[in-house]
C-alpha cells in the first residue's frame, strides 16, 4: 500500500488531500473545521481529517506533497520589486518581514508542524510541486479522458498565471506560459476590487452581477488595459494596476479612466455603472478564454479539454468554451481553486514520481467530489440531542417523503446528507434547498436564509435523465460548474415594459417556469444528478418530481453569507436555528423550526464577517 498525503496552504483555501494507491480516499478545506472562511493557515484539522478517514496515522504515509515552491514565489518577489523600483517600498517593507520571518522557512514550518503528529518523520518524504503543475494535475489525472489539451488560469503561482499543458495516460508536460504579471486573474480581481468585492472571494458576485448589466467598457478595457492576440496570448498595462508593487488592486489612473472612483464595500448602492463594468470585464474575460481555447483546440488537435484554477470556477466561461465546439468535451476539476492544489500535488508524485500508471474512470474518479466526512444515524442523532434539538427519527422512505413534500409546500429546506463536498459548490451533501417554481424563493433565500446581496442568482440541480428537457445544455455538469440557458419553451414571453427594464428591476420578472433557478439572461449554474455518486439526492430529486412534474430543485450552500459550508452536524443545526431555513433534515432526522425551543435561536445574521 502507498499513501500520499497533499497539502495546500499559506496563501488562501488551505486544504488536504490523500491518495491510497493512487485512489482519491478524502479531501477537504481547513475552513469547513475551524468555521474561518478561505483559511489559509496550516491544515491541521483537515489533515486530521483526511487520515482518519482511511484509518492511518502520519508515519504510515509514504509521501507528503506541498502544492507550490516557496523560494520560486521569494525570486518573484524580489525581481517584482527589483523591476518596478522605487515603486512599491511600502509593500516591499510590510511583506519582507512575513517572508523572511514564515514563509521563506516555509519547509521548516511544515516539517515542525508533520512533527506533532509523528515526531520520527523524516523530512525526505515531503516534497514540493509547482503551483500551476499541480492545478493541471488535479484537472488532467481524475478526468474521463485519456488524451486531452490542460488549461490552467489564475491569479498567480510562483511565476506563471496561465499555463497550457497535454496529459496522455500518465504523462503530463506543461508546454507554454504567461507570466506574471499579465494575469487573467489579476485583471478579473481588480475589477472586483474596483466595484467594491472582496479580491479572492467575491469574483463570483462580478460573475453574477454581469447579466445585469451591458458590456459597455468591453472595448475600451481591450485598448487601454489588455493587449490581446489572435491566439488568446496577452500583456496587461501595468500602469493602471497597483497589485504588483502596491497594496490595492488599482489607480488613480485606473479610476479615472472609467470615470468613478472605487466603490466603498457595503458603502453605496450598486448602480447601473457597476452592473455594466462586471458585465463588460465577464465580457473580457470570455473574450480571452474563447480566443486561447480555439486557437488551442486547432494547434494540437485534441478533443478534450481539461481546466484548473481559479478563473476556471468562471462557469458563465466554461459554459461558453462548451457551446463553441472547439471541444468535443470538457471537464473542469470542481475545486479548481487553491485546495485543489492538494489533490493535484498528490496525484503528481503517484503519477509523475512513481510512475504508477493511470487508470482512466469514465464514470467518476471524484466520486462526485463528495470526499469530505461522512456521519452514521447514530452519530447524528447523539449530535442533535448534544444541542438540544427536537427531532423525529423516521425511515429513508418517510424521510424522503417527508422532505420532497416540505419542499413542495415552498418551504426552505437545510439538506446534510451522506460526504461533505470537496471545492466551493454545495452539491447535494450540505444545501439548502427549495422550489425552483415559486416567483419568491429567490428573493426569500438571498435576504432571510443566506443574509446576502439580493442580486445573486441561484443554482438548479435537475435529474441528469431530465436536464435535456428543460435546459439548452445536453450533457453531464455535476459539478455546477457549466451555465447554460433554460430550454426556450420552459420561458415566458416577456411584456414590452418588462423588456425596457434596467438593472436590479429586472430581478423580480418571472422570466420562466422555474424562476427561482433562472438568471435575468434566462442562464442557469446547472448541476445534474446522477444516481451512481449521489443515489438519496437523486431520490429526493425524484420523490419532487412525482409531486409536482418538475426534475429540479433550487441548490445552494448550507451556509450564511460569510461563514464555510456547514461541515458537522452541530454546524447544521446552529445554522438552521440562525436563519429562516424551516425544516432541516440531517441523516434520517427531521426537524421542524417551530418545534425547537426559541432559546436556542442565533443571530446569524451578524455572526459573520461579510465575504
Amino acid at each position: 500500500m502507498t499513501v500520499i498525503l497533499g497539502i495546500s496552504a499559506f496563501y488562501h483555501d488551505s486544504a488536504a488531500a490523500l491518495l491510497v494507491d493512487g485512489e482519491i480516499t478524502a479531501a477537504a478545506q481547513e475552513e469547513r473545521f475551524t468555521r474561518k472562511k478561505h483559511d489559509s493557515g496550516y491544515p491541521a484539522l483537515a489533515i486530521d481529517y483526511v487520515l482518519s478517514e482511511a484509518g492511518l496515522s502520519l508515519d504510515q504515509v509514504d509521501q507528503i506533497a506541498f502544492y507550490d515552491k516557496p523560494f520560486l514565489k521569494f525570486e518573484r518577489l524580489l525581481e517584482t520589486y527589483v523591476a518596478f523600483a522605487p515603486k512599491g517600498l511600502k509593500q516591499f517593507g510590510m511583506a519582507m518581514p512575513v517572508w523572511l520571518r514564515e514563509k521563506l522557512f516555509l519547509k521548516d514550518q511544515l516539517i515542525k508542524e508533520l512533527r506533532k503528529l509523528d515526531k520520527q518523520f523524516d523530512a525526505e518524504k515531503l516534497l514540493f510541486g509547482e503551483h500551476h503543475f499541480s492545478h493541471a494535475a488535479s484537472a488532467f489525472y481524475p478526468s474521463p479522458f485519456e488524451e486531452a489539451i490542460v488549461l490552467t488560469i489564475d491569479g498567480v503561482g510562483e511565476w506563471a498565471t496561465t499555463t497550457v499543458a497535454v496529459g496522455k495516460g500518465n504523462k503530463l508536460d506543461i508546454l507554454k506560459e504567461i507570466h506574471f504579471p499579465h494575469s487573467l486573474g489579476l485583471l478579473y480581481s481588480a475589477f472586483t476590487y474596483y466595484t467594491g468585492f472582496r479580491v479572492n472571494s467575491g469574483e463570483y458576485k462580478v460573475m453574477g452581477l454581469a447579466p445585469y448589466g451591458e458590456p459597455k467598457y468591453k472595448d475600451l478595457i481591450l485598448e487601454k488595459l489588455i493587449d490581446l492576440k489572435e491566439d488568446g496570448s496577452f500583456r496587461l498595462d501595468q500602469s493602471y494596476f497597483n497589485y504588483a508593487t502596491g497594496l490595492t488592486m488599482t489607480n488613480r489612473k485606473f479610476s479615472d479612466l472609467f470615470g468613478e472612483p472605487v466603490r466603498k464595500p457595503e458603502s453605496f448602492q450598486l448602480t447601473q455603472f457597476h452592473m455594466d463594468i462586471a458585465a463588460s470585464v465577464q465580457a473580457v474575460t470570455e473574450e480571452v478564454v474563447l480566443r486561447m481555447t480555439k486557437s488551442l483546440a486547432k494547434e494540437y488537435g485534441i478533443p478534450n479539454l481539461c481546466m484548473a484554477g481559479g478563473v476556471s470556477l468562471n462557469c458563465v466561461a466554461n459554459g461558453k468554451i462548451l457551446r463553441s465546439k472547439s471541444f468535443k468535451e470538457i471537464w473542469v476539476q470542481p475545486a479548481a481553486g487553491d485546495a485543489g492544489g492538494a489533490l493535484g500535488a498528490a496525484l503528481s508524485v503517484w503519477h509523475k514520481e512513481l510512475g504508477k500508471p493511470r487508470k482512466v474512470n469514465s464514470s467518476d474518479s471524484m466520486k462526485g467530489s463528495y470526499l469530505g466526512p461522512l456521519y452514521s444515524q447514530q452519530t447524528i442523532e447523539e449530535e442533535l440531542a448534544s444541542c438540544g434539538a427536537r427531532f423525529s427519527s423516521v425511515t429513508e422512505e418517510e424521510m424522503l417523503e417527508q422532505a420532497a413534500q416540505a419542499l413542495a409546500d415552498g418551504k426552505a429546506v437545510g439538506w446534510f446528507q451522506g460526504r461533505m463536498e470537496f471545492g466551493p459548490r454545495a452539491l447535494g451533501g450540505r444545501s439548502i434547498l427549495g422550489d425552483p417554481r415559486s416567483e419568491t424563493m429567490q428573493k426569500t433565500l438571498n435576504l432571510k436564509v443566506k443574509y446576502r446581496e439580493s442580486f445573486r442568482p441561484f443554482a438548479p440541480s435537475v435529474l441528469r435523465e431530465d436536464v435535456a428537457e428543460w435546459f439548452e445544455l445536453d450533457g453531464d455538469s455535476p459539478y455546477m460548474l457549466l451555465v447554460d440557458q433554460v430550454k426556450q419553451e420552459r420561458r415566458r414571453q416577456m411584456s414590452k415594459d418588462e423588456d425596457q427594464l434596467f438593472g436590479i428591476q429586472k430581478l423580480n420578472v418571472k422570466r420562466s417556469e422555474i424562476p427561482a433557478i433562472t438568471h435575468v439572461d434566462y442562464s442557469a449554474r446547472i448541476q445534474t444528478v446522477h444516481q451512481h455518486t449521489n443515489p438519496i439526492y437523486h431520490a429526493l430529486i425524484n420523490k419532487f418530481k412525482e409531486k409536482t412534474g418538475c426534475p429540479v430543485l433550487v441548490n445552494t450552500s448550507f451556509n450564511v453569507r460569510g461563514e464555510p459550508i456547514v461541515c458537522s452536524v452541530k454546524d447544521a443545526f446552529r445554522c438552521f436555528m440562525g436563519t429562516d431555513i424551516e425544516v432541516l433534515v440531517v441523516g434520517c432526522c427531521i426537524l421542524n423550526k417551530k418545534m425547537q425551543d426559541s432559546l436556542l435561536i442565533e443571530n446569524y445574521k451578524e455572526k459573520y464577517k461579510l465575504d
